[in-house]
């Protein structure tokens, strides 16, 4: 089998990550396509209380089991199904359920810390980093952690000022060098989502 193209989408929290990845899916013509998230291998924490749960910094990259990723991935180059596990925001644990993820043609990790890694790094054929304004980051951030993961507006803010944004650019800022192509998601990026698909199929061809 030939190995998949594998693309690796990172940016800063709120970025837009999941908009450009389905800019880059919309009308790609390539045959199977997975999208695994960075975001469902956080490390389990069943034997930790909430209250203990919400005080982790969940924005450092050793929040992540980052072993399992990049064993997963080997699997899934290798032509082997995975059993992925999945995450839930509201419980900050890893979910009892799992989700069944077959080998694709394209293979596309999204997540703020996916270009950290140098082994999962080394196995993207393209590397993508969206970069948005700071503030406009932090407001959508803000509504969807009120309206979506059950946060209050306080948390929200003393998570952001104590652990994401600090971490932002300790160690996710930093990964930008290491990006194929830099994508401002400020304003419209149709050519460079355009690009990145032309380069996409020249590699399946």
């Amino acid at each position: 089998m030939k190995k998949p193209v594998i693309i690796a989408v990172a940016g800063g929290s709120s970025s837009g990550k999941t908009t450009v990845v389905n800019k880059i899916l919309a009308n790609l013509d390539s045959g199977p396509i997975v999208v695994i998230k960075h975001d469902d291998y956080y490390k389990d924490q069943s034997e930790m209380s909430l209250e203990m749960r919400r005080k982790v910094n969940y924005d450092h990259p050793f929040a992540l089991d980052n072993d399992l990723f990049f064993e997963h991935l080997k699997q899934l180059i290798a032509g082997n199904s995975i059993e992925k596990p999945t995450y839930d925001f509201v419980q900050l644990n890893r979910a009892e359920a799992t989700e069944i993820v077959h080998p694709a043609k394209i293979i596309i990790l999204e997540g703020i810390l996916i270009l950290e890694d140098e082994r999962i790094r080394n196995l993207a054929d393209i590397k993508i980093y969206v970069e948005a304004d700071d503030d406009l980051r932090f407001i959508r951030r803000l509504k969807r952690d009120t309206s979506e993961r059950g946060r209050t507006i306080e948390s929200v803010i003393d998570q952001y000022v104590n652990t994401v944004k600090p971490m932002h650019f300790a160690f996710v800022k930093p990964t930008k060098r290491y990006a194929d192509v830099i994508i401002p998601n400020d304003y419209y990026h149709d050519v460079a989502v355009d690009l990145i698909k032309a380069k996409i199929l020249s590699i399946l061809n």
